[in-house]
Parts: C-alpha cells; structure tokens; sequence
C-alpha cells in the first residue's frame, strides 16, 4: 500500500522538525494499516519542556497585548487555510491512526466549526462587564478577563486534530500561549494544524510542540503551566488532576466513559438502529462518548437485535485512502489486543458473540470485527471498564425504571442516548440519567456539535468542560478593578458606633427595597 501523495519526505522532515527536542531518542510513527514505518519522531526531555514554556510566554507577552480582533483575524485566516487544505490533514490522519476517510474528514470539521463559534463569540464572552459597586452612585466594579497565560495541552490519539485544534481555539483567542503534546502516534497532524496557525499569522513561537509518553515529560508539563487541558483516561486523569492541584492551577479534564443508550417502547426501529450503528462503531469504537451498553424493551429485544446484528455485519470494514470502508482500524496492535482480551474475557465468562469478535489480520495488523454481545455476566471486564473499541452488549429490560438504574450503575458519566416517538417522554428519561451529555435521538454528535453548549462529564468522567462559554473563560482570570469615585467608606474617628449600626441596617434595607442592593 502506497501513503497518499500528501505525504512527502519533504512535509515529514518539516512537521518532525517542529518538535522541540535536543536528545537523540526518536520513536517510529507507523503507517497504521500496513505496521511499516513512516519516520522517526524526536522526543522531548523535561529540560525541553521548560524551554518550549520559555518560548511560548516570550510570545505570549506579544500576543496578548494585540486588541482582540487583530487575534480574531488570525483565526478567520486560519479557518480559512483549513477549508483550503483539510484533504491533507485527512492524509496524515489517516497514515497514523487508521480510520476511516469519512472519520478524518469529520475530525477537520469540528475544528472548522469550533472555530467559527469562537470568533463569532469572542467579543461578547470576554467583553469587561460593568457593575454598581459597593456605594450606588459613587463607585463601580468592572470584571475584566486576563489570559491565563500558557496552557499545558494534552491531547489523545483517537480524536487528534480535533481535541489539540478544538481544544487550543478559545485559548489563543482568549490570548494564551500553548505547549502541545499530543500523542506520539499522531502528532503529525496536528503539527499540520500549527504550521497553518503559524501561517495565517501567529507571532513565532506562541504553540510549542513536545512530543514525549507520560511519564517522561508529562510533569514538566503540569509544573510550568498556568493552566492545564487534558483529554484521555480516567487514570491518568487522576494522576494530572492531583499535581495540578498541588500547584494550585485549574484543569478541565475530559475522561473515559461507559456510555448507554436506552431504546423506549416507542422508538422508530429503522432511525435507532441506524444511529446506535454509528453511535457504536465510529472510529472503530475509539471514541470516549461511543456507546457501549445497549437497553432495550424485552417487548422489542428480538427485532432490535435482528436489526442491529445485521446491520453490524453489513458495516464495510477495511484499509483504503478513499472514501469507501465506513470502518478502519484500531489505532496500534496494542488496542487491538485490549479489544481481543475483553471480548476473550466476555465469552470465558458466559457472553453470547451475536456478530464478529475476532480480529481481521487479512486487513492488516491491527482491525477487529464490528462485535455484538448479549448475555454478559456483571463480573465481565467490558461490563464496566471501557473497551475502546467496536463492541458493544444488549441488554433487555422490563420497566424504565430499570432500564434508567442499570444506566446510570457505572462510575462513568459521560455521554448517553434515548431513542423514542413522544419526545417529552425520552427527554424526561434522559434527564434522569447521570452523564454530562444527553442525546434524544442522536448516539453523540448532536451534543458534542453543538459548540455553544458546555460539553463535560459526570462522576469520573472529567472535571470541568469543554465549548459554549465556559470552554473559553476557563482560560482566563477575572480581575476585578474597582473605583471610588468619592472615599465614603472610612468612619471619622469620633464616629457614634451605636447611631452608625443602625443607620447603616436602615440603609441597606431601604437599598434592598430598590434593588441596589
């Protein structure tokens, strides 16, 4: 199999290059379809992070002192550079993280639109905010919005674009600066991305690319930022969160899920077992917000079960660079040993295979079959821990009530979805279930696209959001700069304490009565 055209010795070395890196380690980035070799990707060291932190606030300084639509314009460039080359980004995408062409292509979207939202909300989100102050009349308060300064950005391999390009708009809009680290197995395309940031005119050096695992340089990172965004496992979540928190810094962390989807009685067949389709098996099941437990009626079981079994089995499964397969691989042999053991897992304990289960080595090294399962016992590992892959279990259920208890019985609570016809009924349901996100009639997307709404988790699927409002102030401070037009706060020394209480109950009554105060 031949890379795209896309991919040339020359773009390689450039976006290798871009990575801030004085040792000698590399680590090959793999074609995902074939197992060969792409390039060799240098590493970072700690010493390395702490100058990418140097570089980033020197640019930083510049950065945030231009007015905000200067800042704007930058990004109404960019969007537009990536409208124009978004085919390449597919490319690369594609060479690292094996997913399906329609799957990158989507990915370059969410940039696009987060984008969008951002220069249109901008204006209005970080506008300084005027207040009465303490004395009506003679004094204001006014909430201003700082950059924090430079955030420490993390992002994973499954969503790569997204989560890095999504992630760093309302911060550099906001007036940040940003160190990067995506994942080793997919930098390039993001390196892609803050060439074309670069290009539409960000001042030199204000995102650092490190490139690293975890352990190595994941705490030069916590330790010099201002602020740190993280999208990945629940696991290394925790490990993020307490250092963050012992240097008194903020996160938003966005983790893993367990997601459910609920089938109600009157839920059209044909729409919901397309949506759970996609729902279920985008990205090859990589995804934090994929659907991995499915409830329905015992009434409806066996023709929803016929429905989506076959409609699994017709899902087109392969490596291609066009728009054929709707399906591609997971990321590295490594996911699809994860996938293999848990299914393995399943049957040893008693789980029914309704469809695939086994790994597709014909394709390449590391596909797996779209794979439903039923009759899962509770001490299963894909019973409760996230599989991350393209699996999923039917469950059957007698009363709602049930149905919305076994939802919500997961330390996870990310995303979930009902499906039905009286849409008061399926949002009520929804309502009831404890996750960040609620889909009625969408698997996912209907919420995670609609980027004036905050999107984020419950219980221990993240702290903190990401879109709407909030996903643009978490990068900055408020100051707040008061003023008194006359000093009337100070008492004379030769004040009557016992006069001045109650004037003082008096007039903050009567300024209650008003509405001052």
């Amino acid at each position: 199999m031949s890379l795209p055209s896309s991919i040339t010795p020359d773009l390689l070395a450039k976006l290798t290059g871009m990575v801030v890196s004085t040792t000698s380690k590399t680590v090959p980035v793999v074609e995902v379809y074939t197992g060969e070799k792409v390039v060799d990707l240098p590493q970072s060291s700690g010493e390395d992070v702490e100058t990418a932190y140097g570089e980033a606030r020197r640019a930083q300084a510049i950065w945030a002192s231009w007015p905000l639509k200067r800042r704007i314009d930058v990004m109404k460039r960019f969007h537009e550079l990536l409208l124009q080359r978004n085919l390449t980004v597919v490319d690369l995408m594609q060479v690292e993280t094996g997913k399906a062409r329609r799957m990158a292509f989507e990915e370059t979207c969410d940039v696009v639109m987060t984008t969008s939202h951002y220069i249109k909300a901008a204006p209005r989100v970080l506008k300084e905010r005027k207040h009465g102050g303490v004395v009506p009349v003679v004094s204001t308060s006014t909430e201003v919005r700082v950059p924090k300064g430079v955030i420490g950005l993390i992002s994973p391999w499954n969503f790569p674009f997204a989560t890095s390009l999504s992630d760093a708009m309302p911060a550099l809009i906001a007036g940040n600066g940003i160190v990067l680290k995506p994942d080793n197995k997919s930098l390039l395309n993001v390196a892609y991305g803050v060439g074309l940031l670069y290009e539409a005119g960000l001042p030199a050096g204000l995102v650092q690319l490190v490139a690293g695992e975890g352990p190595d340089i994941g705490p030069a990172i916590i330790d010099n930022a201002d602020f740190v965004m993280f999208t990945g496992s629940t696991a290394t979540g925790r490990t993020i969160g307490a250092r963050a928190g012992q240097n008194l810094i903020g996160c938003t962390l966005e983790l893993g899920g367990k997601n459910p989807l609920i089938v109600l009685e009157d839920a059209d067949l044909e729409e919901t077992v397309k949506g759970a389709l996609f729902a279920t098996f985008l990205n090859a099941g990589q995804a934090c917000m994929h659907i991995e437990r499915i409830y329905v009626p015992e009434s409806r079981r066996a023709e929803f079960t016929d429905a989506f079994v076959k409609g699994a089995q017709e899902i087109s499964v392969g490596a291609s660079y066009d728009f054929g397969p709707l399906m591609g691989s997971l990321v590295s042999v490594a996911q699809r040993e994860r996938v293999e053991s848990h299914v393995n897992d399943a049957v040893e304990k008693g789980a029914t295979v309704l469809t695939g289960g086994k790994a597709r080595p014909d394709l390449g090294p590391a596909f797996f079959e779209p794979t439903v399962l039923t009759d899962l016992p509770a001490d299963a590992i894909h019973a409760t821990v996230e599989t991350f892959g393209p699996v999923t279990t039917i469950y059957g259920y007698t009363s709602l009530d049930d149905a919305i208890a076994k939802a919500n019985d997961t330390e996870y609570g990310l995303n979930a979805s009902v499906w039905g016809k009286d849409l008061a009924k399926a949002e009520a349901v929804g309502r009831r279930i404890e996750a960040g996100n609620i889909n009625i009639n969408d698997g996912l997307a209907a919420s995670y696209a609609s980027k004036k709404s905050t999107s984020g988790g419950f219980k221990t699927s993240g702290v903190g959001s990401r879109h709407g409002d909030a996903g643009m102030l978490k990068y900055t401070d408020v100051q707040n700069v008061a003023v008194l037009k006359k000093q009337v706060l100070s008492n004379p020394e030769d004040t009557d304490w016992s006069k001045q209480v109650d004037q003082t109950v008096k007039g903050l009554r009567f300024m209650r009565k008003l509405g001052i105060r």
